[in-house]
């Protein structure tokens, strides 16, 4: 199978790449830095000719919500439109579960508008809605950080290790195009209070996880079980614990 892999270079197209290599794909990663820009659309018709399915896990640069709206209304248009032209046979798009319930998120705006964009491109299609990577625990924690207190709200967490978030994907690739939604997790939900804390103990950081019913999700209010997913999910292997013995 001749796949392409639009945003190839980042944390999720890497490992993607290795693991469907070692199935016997045919893999070609692009970004940027390979002369694809998909904003504009330089070289994007060259890079998904002859593909057989195309998985998208481009990020914006800018998560400021003009920004990032921007950024996924014109690649993802760019994409769809050049994968229906080269007749792709499979369009997979990386997501996030509970996009379509934060509508105070600029960021999950724009994601909602991807996925509709990818429903709309008359290519067979499969939504990847993901939990939150443990890799951005840390990010996460920062973002909510005031006066060296981390304030959370009081809502549950499903996270999943990025090597499973490829795992996963690989499985999807070498499926058939589903047309619709499938969400991936973690093995395990938890408080979001209990998921930071112990990534700080970890890494013997003193700052202090405060539970705040006023505190947001990156600004956004979240209800307790926005982020984890609505119905049976595929589900990853490795748990909180695990991951924390090997993350750096």
């Amino acid at each position: 199978m001749n796949v392409v892999i639009v945003g190839g270079s980042g944390l999720i197209g890497t490992k993607l790449t290795r693991r469907l290599r070692e199935r016997g794909c045919a893999v070609t990663p692009v970004s940027p830095s390979t002369g694809v820009d998909t904003v504009t659309g330089t070289g994007v018709a060259e890079a998904v000719r002859g593909a057989e399915c195309i998985v998208d896990v481009t990020n914006s640069p800018s998560f400021a919500d003009d920004a990032v709206m921007a950024f996924f209304r014109a690649s993802t248009g760019n994409l769809i439109r050049a994968a229906a032209a080269a007749g792709v046979r499979h369009y997979v798009a990386l997501s996030i579960v509970g996009a379509d319930d934060l509508p105070d998120s600029g960021y999950m705006r724009a994601k909602v508008v991807q996925e509709n964009l990818v429903r709309a491109g008359g290519v067979p299609f499969t939504i990847v809605r993901s939990t939150q990577f443990f890799e951005f625990l840390a990010a996460v924690a920062d973002a909510a950080t005031r006066n060296g207190e981390i304030r959370v709200p009081a809502i549950q967490m499903q996270p999943i290790a990025a090597d499973d978030v490829a795992a996963q994907l690989a499985e999807v690739v070498v499926g058939r195009p589903q047309n619709g939604v499938v969400e991936i997790a973690g093995p395990e939900a938890l408080p979001m209070a209990v998921l930071i804390e112990r990534r700080l103990a970890a890494k013997a950081d003193p700052r202090r996880v405060v539970v705040d019913e006023q505190a947001g999700y990156f600004g956004a209010h979240a209800q307790v079980r926005t982020l984890v997913p609505r119905g049976v999910a595929r589900v990853g292997t490795v748990d909180l614990a695990r991951w924390l013995r090997t993350a750096e």
